[in-house]
């Protein structure tokens, strides 16, 4: 006795009540309680990259020995969890089909159903790759009374931020019908269904967007932190109380905990809110291009959307970091979408018509990921000059069924000479080559088309794909 206490409890005397509580702490008598777990991106109604060797992974406990049995081809394989209670497995996949199963037995049985094996893409960027029906757009209400499409599924992965990679997200995997779609990527849904029309195959969307963001956030800081031009330009992102502004962040908790699941490629629009910044633009993209392709350890293809023309405040930066776009587009493996004559209101910085941008970006999809006949997707791109008569006569690549003019005259043209004075050009067409003059200019020197924030331009090639805006000079442009 101890004042009063009794050194027993129901019986059992203290030592042993102590003995008990040791055992329970140091789990040498607790039930079976750490189960297999499974991450959420691999879970009922996920679709697999089809004819691929892909990763399985989760959680049990250290050395728990796991047995995981694809329908697929009625294949057992065996692993063993490790010290830090980590285990994965890579299995291969078929050609596109199912739905199957996958059952995962340790000290417990976990089985994941209604699987399809086909294509999977990551759609990511900001707010336009954000906008969904829910948003009001026009495309998507018309298409969710016929919306059910059980080869089409969606993963859509919540606004998450953390400053150091994460290892699960929480989301689950749906199917696609009038409910689903609603609240998901109308860019993205109209690339898939595309896909899944032209191909015959099952396909698997994973939307990872939040308006507002810098291509910084979704960029792995240590490939930002690593270079002092990116490190000094990512100070310049303007805090938000709607998005981040933190290198990485978003990165880090949504795009990292799945970069072991294998994927086709990607699609990305994103880039108004790196305006500011056009001048590391290109630096910084291909930089996180790398960054994800490094990641997912393959070489992904990477399509993205041009932004629109816009009324920007700034004088020119639309223009420029279409520019630096156009230059990222060099990068191998990657494909730029245009929009310009995608827009109907230059005072909207977000576009309503999806269907034709999700279009695109599954034509560039076709044309190159899967060498599928598709429509023209390569849009007409300035190439070299001469100088004759008083006249600049350009040359575009991939215009080789000639250009045609949407109009009298082509808008959104002008030209200079030494004084860098730039006047309204006249032009004529010759096949693939454009000749551009203003009598003001007898020794002309430059020539810009589509130059500015929210030109829209309508020089086209004779397929129906708008001429990219450039410029022939690298002089300074004013952005004040």
């Amino acid at each position: 006795m101890i004042r009063g206490i009794r050194l027993s409890v129901a019986g059992i005397r203290l030592p042993k009540i102590i003995t008990i509580f040791i055992w329970l702490v140091n789990g040498c008598i607790l039930p079976a309680v750490a189960n297999i777990r499974l991450p959420a991106v691999i879970g009922n109604n996920m679709v697999l990259q089809q004819k691929d060797t892909v990763k399985l992974w989760g959680w049990a406990d250290p050395m728990e020995k796991i047995s995981i049995t694809t329908s697929w081809d009625q294949q057992t394989y065996a692993t063993i969890a490790s010290g830090d209670a980590g285990w994965e497995m890579a299995v291969p996949t078929p050609a596109a089909g199912g739905p199957f199963t996958i059952t995962f037995k340790g000290k417990n049985q976990l089985t994941v159903s209604n699987i399809l094996i086909g294509e999977v893409w990551i759609c990511s960027g900001q707010s336009n790759m954000e906008m969904c029906g829910a948003w009001g757009l026009a495309d998507i209400k018309a298409a969710l009374p016929t919306a059910a499409n059980a080869n089409i599924r969606f993963f859509h992965i919540p606004k998450t931020t953390a400053t150091t990679p994460q290892g699960d997200v929480a989301a689950s995997w749906t199917m696609c019908d009038s409910n689903t779609l609603n609240t998901f990527s109308a860019v993205a849904y109209f690339f898939g269904k595309r896909l899944q029309e032209t191909l015959h195959v099952p396909v698997g969307l994973v939307e990872a967007s939040w308006g507002g963001t810098s291509a910084e956030v979704w960029t792995p800081d240590s490939i930002i932190f690593r270079d002092a031009v990116l490190r000094v330009a990512a100070k310049d992102i303007l805090p938000s109380g709607m998005c981040p502004n933190k290198p990485g962040v978003a990165w880090n908790g949504m795009l990292s905990p799945i970069t072991s699941y294998a994927i086709a490629g990607v699609i990305w629009y994103q880039g108004e809110n790196n305006t500011g910044t056009s001048g590391t633009y290109t630096r910084l993209f291909t930089a996180m291009i790398e960054g994800w392709r490094h990641a997912w350890r393959r070489e992904l293809p990477f399509y993205f959307v041009q932004i629109a023309p816009y009324h920007y405040r700034e004088q020119n930066v639309g223009a420029l970091l279409r520019e630096a776009q156009w230059q990222s587009s060099r990068y191998p493996n990657t494909g730029m979408v245009v929009t310009t004559d995608l827009v109907s209101n230059v005072y909207d910085v977000h576009p309503a018509n999806k269907h034709d941008v999700g279009a695109r970006l599954a034509d560039w999809a076709l044309g190159e990921t899967y060498q599928q006949p598709a429509a023209p997707y390569k849009n007409p791109s300035y190439q070299s000059h001469v100088i004759h008569q008083h006249k600049m006569v350009l040359s575009f690549a991939q215009a080789t069924e000639g250009l045609t003019i949407h109009g009298k005259t082509v808008t959104e043209l002008f030209i200079a000479g030494n004084d860098k004075v730039f006047y309204p050009a006249k032009s004529s067409i010759k096949k693939n080559t454009l000749l551009v003059w203003n009598e003001a200019v007898k020794d002309p020197v430059a020539v810009r088309y589509g130059f500015s924030n929210a030109a829209t331009g309508n020089l086209f090639s004779n397929n129906g794909l708008p001429v990219i805006p450039f410029r022939t000079d690298n002089w300074p442009v004013p952005t004040n």
